[in-house]
């Protein structure tokens, strides 16, 4: 049972670890990262392939919306990166030229 915890412990700190930054729109690495830690956590809570079974849906849910999430913080990020200006501190923009 330890040995099982420790295994479930390992899987839900690699789900807090982020993919990879791109506005892709995939979410498969957090959908599968939250199924495999819901249904972990629900296996050891209850006991039972059902409680395995819900918590890695739910947990796939999680993953999901965590994905989506994680998707626009990234599309947010590149939008702002590919400006070709930058505005001082009297609100002026200064374009740079390639």
């Amino acid at each position: 049972m330890k040995r099982l915890a420790l295994i479930a412990a390992a899987v839900l700190a690699a789900g807090t670890i982020s993919a990879s930054a791109a506005c892709n729109g995939d979410t498969s690495t957090e959908t599968a990262l939250g199924a495999g830690s819901g249904a972990l956590v629900g296996g050891l809570a209850s006991h039972s392939l059902v409680g395995a079974v819900v918590g890695g849906v739910g947990g796939g849910l999680i993953g999901n919306s965590i994905g989506h999430s994680n998707n626009r913080a990234d599309c947010r990020r590149a939008a702002a990166a590919s400006r070709h200006y930058y505005v001082d501190g009297d609100g002026h923009r200064h374009y740079y030229y390639r």
